[in-house]
């Protein structure tokens, strides 16, 4: 089963069709995003050791606006797992209590009732791997999220702290503070100092959201941005030690 997906999902699209706004464009098979402005032509596969565990909420999974899926595409290591308040994931579960790993749930520290499990992050000094568990959905969906299960009340907190606003275009946030769920990974990719995996990660999302935004108003991006250039440039160098891949994904 492809562990890109959440359980039960068979193939890299949706199980049901997007009914919302935008239903009708027509999308890249590889990517989603309106062939107007694909963008697998800039997806970079990069390694990492940290890795990501996304719990996404139902409403989120559907939505081509979602970032989270962005993470996955940039690093193979990540699992996306659907959240359901009565009937967890057992292979979350599985994952949840394997050894090998170091699960950390990312989530803000601004509660009293879970201040005792917050923890500043730091990677492990033994063989196990560390993991960033993120809730993908709202911040009112994540929230419930949080509170509506209990397997996740055993894992320390990783709050993330950054002076970054959202570069988010294709929503309008409660606050500039909040980030997106991809824009949150890549930041967590350099509290864990995977500078190059978070790079990568950034200028994609950073390629996402300029490709989208310029598909809204039905219009074709004809000049490469910086984020672009700096995908191509990834993608025509030699593979590296740091894992950075060189060959373009099929859209």
């Amino acid at each position: 089963m492809n562990r890109d997906l959440p359980r039960g999902e068979t193939s890299d699209h949706p199980r049901r069709p997007f009914k919302a706004r935008g239903s009708a464009v027509v999308r890249c098979e590889g990517c989603r995003l309106p062939q107007l402005n694909c963008l697998c032509p800039y997806k970079v596969k990069v390694e990492a050791r940290a890795r990501f565990w996304l719990i996404t909420h139902a409403l989120e999974r559907h939505k081509p606006t979602n970032t989270g899926r962005l993470i996955a595409d940039c690093l193979a290591s990540t699992e996306v797992f659907g959240w359901s308040r009565t009937e967890p994931d057992p292979l979350l579960l599985e994952r949840l209590a394997d050894p090998r790993f170091m699960p950390f749930l990312v989530f803000p520290d601004d509660q009293p009732d879970y201040a005792d499990r917050v923890v500043a992050y730091r990677a492990p000094d033994d063989e196990r791997i560390p993991v960033f568990v993120i809730l993908d959905g709202t911040w009112r969906q994540a929230r419930r999220m949080f509170r509506q299960s209990p397997y996740l009340a055993r894992l320390p907190i990783v709050a993330l702290r950054t002076d970054r606003l959202t570069r988010y275009r294709l929503r309008t946030p409660a606050s500039a503070q909040h980030l997106c769920t991809a824009e949150v990974a890549a930041e967590l990719l350099r509290v864990a100092g995977e500078l190059e995996a978070a790079g990568v990660l950034d200028d994609y999302f950073d390629v996402f959201n300029e490709s989208y935004a310029a598909s809204r108003a039905y219009r074709r991006l004809e000049r490469p941005s910086a984020a672009m250039r700096r995908q191509l440039e990834r993608l025509e160098a030699p593979r590296d030690g740091l894992g950075v891949s060189t060959a373009p994904a099929a859209g």
